[in-house]
């Protein structure tokens, strides 16, 4: 049994519990999981598996074991402790942000300055982030989240499957939007606007009494986003919606993503990690990618996002007739995406990046 080193000390808590639990089981790897304790928090069903870790201990704690892989979930931190870590060991390194692996240091310097000046001077003089490329170029590979990211630099890491299909069949409608309320990442302003669309069509047609549509943003709202969302949800009638002021905790998003017909993801063209440019689809994966694999969803996306997976279906100029139309919409979910495949083409592809 070959064994596996985890890392995850910064981010991205549920790509580190998609690995746990797609690896739970199997008979050909052991891994161990190094997290922070803010990553803890967020796991669910942790074990004895599960090491409390930072950023002054993680390289003795290796020691203590010997690992033929070591896998680090993020680098967007801690560079200086990474770098050491991948000139130590075989590393491999998820890649969230692919301009941001490739950066100049010259770029790094001009960003430094360009916003949150006093978090990447402290990166700069505390945590190495003169050292980022390295870490990335010193990893023996480099592993990305979305298969159409995959090039032959870029292994494609398998970890998404479908375990929480479920279809309650009611008469309403429920549209859900996941992720944080951000206009940043999602086109929250647009979706707003079409909403009251929705609402304006529906005047003549329904009463307050027969609400058949329910529109669902599931992820923590606030500042303009909050505001404007608090304004539409007072002049709506016709149309419900439901928004969080928390974190939405794991079993509410689970349960009303299995409650949702159609996932709407506004997703913007274009975002940006330590100001530089990140185009989705390209050099950054959507988390809402994910979500439609793991609940067996179909999802809308902006009609210029380039897209070769069946599920994810351009925006039509008509998106209500659309959202009715999609909740017709079957494909196989739990026959393409089932665990025992997913776990087999992960084991595979961990075997290459031991051996290779």
């Amino acid at each position: 049994m070959k064994n596996i080193a985890y890392i995850e000390l910064d981010t991205h808590a549920e790509i580190a519990q998609h690995f746990m639990d797609i690896m739970k089981g199997s008979e050909i790897f052991s891994v161990d999981y190094y997290f922070s304790e803010k990553i803890n928090k967020q796991i669910v069903g942790n074990d004895d598996t599960v090491y409390l870790s930072d950023s002054s201990v993680i390289s003795d704690q290796l020691k203590n074991k010997k690992y033929d892989l070591v896998i680090i979930g993020t680098v967007h931190r801690y560079f200086n402790t990474f770098l050491k870590i991948t000139r130590e060991y075989n590393t491999s390194v998820i890649v969230h942000n692919l301009h941001f692996s490739q950066i100049t240091k010259l770029d790094l310097i001009k960003n430094t300055f360009k916003e949150d000046v006093m978090y990447r001077l402290k990166l700069w003089w505390k945590e190495g982030l003169s050292d980022a490329t390295k870490v990335y170029k010193n990893a023996k590979n480099l592993l990305v989240l979305d298969e159409q990211m995959s090039t032959e630099k870029l292994h494609f890491l398998p970890l998404f499957y479908t375990r929480n299909q479920k279809n309650m069949n009611t008469h309403v409608l429920t549209i859900v939007i996941p992720g944080s309320v951000s206009q940043k990442r999602r086109d929250y302003h647009t979706v707003f606007q079409k909403i009251s669309e929705f609402e304006m069509s529906f005047k003549n047609e329904l009463t307050s009494d027969n609400q058949l549509l329910e529109f669902v943003f599931l992820g923590k709202a606030k500042g303009n986003e909050l505001k404007k969302m608090i304004d539409l949800e007072d002049a709506l009638n016709y149309i419900n919606i439901k928004y969080f002021t928390e974190r939405v905790s794991a079993e509410e998003f689970t349960q009303w993503m299995q409650k949702a017909d159609v996932l709407w993801c506004p997703i913007q063209p274009e975002t940006k990690f330590f100001s530089q440019k990140e185009v989705y689809g390209k050099t950054k994966m959507t988390g809402n990618l994910g979500d439609a694999i793991s609940y067996g969803k179909p999802a809308v996306f902006p009609a210029n996002y380039q897209s070769a997976y069946e599920f994810i279906i351009p925006e039509e100029e008509n998106i209500l007739q659309q959202f009715q139309d999609i909740r017709n919409f079957t494909f196989g979910f739990e026959e393409k995406y089932s665990r025992e495949k997913i776990q087999k083409k992960l084991e595979y592809v961990l075997h290459q990046l031991i051996t290779a």
